[in-house]
């Protein structure tokens, strides 16, 4: 194989490192509506008490939740190394799983999880960054 040839097309058309991008992505995203945001979610709609039961079942919660920066941060970088990967691919993809249906199939798929991880990201974001200084502005 030369340096210069593009990497394995995965089936479907895509390459190995974007299904696991993608994958990653939409696993670290998902990770950080558990750890952050729905806790705070929670918080806000049903207030301490909810939380305290939530968090008695789910003990491992506490633990995930402080360090959640760093969740945040690995989060972050992961969709965004997915988004790369999409939307600027190094090489050209064969495409030859029933003249090119496939590729777009798998294309979007990997899209609309790229985007589903960016949304649950920015909700969770939100909970853990942006509602208390919202709530405080509203406050004051």
């Amino acid at each position: 194989m030369s340096a210069s040839a593009p990497p394995p097309a995965a089936p479907g058309g895509r390459t190995f490192r974007q299904k696991l991008s993608s994958v990653l992505a939409l696993f670290t995203s998902t990770g950080t509506l558990f750890c952050c945001a729905l806790p705070s979610a929670i918080a806000a709609l049903a207030g301490g008490a909810a939380v305290a039961s939530f968090v008695s079942t789910f003990p491992w919660l506490v633990p995930l939740s402080q360090h959640k920066g760093w969740i945040f941060l690995g989060s972050g970088l992961m969709i965004a190394l997915s988004g790369v990967l999409i939307y600027r691919p190094r090489g050209a993809v064969a495409c030859t799983i029933a003249g090119g249906e496939g590729c777009a199939v798998a294309g979007r798929f990997t899209k609309v999880t790229f985007w589903l991880s960016a949304a649950i990201f920015s909700v969770g974001t939100f909970f853990a960054y942006g509602l208390v200084p919202a709530l405080r502005f509203l406050d004051a």
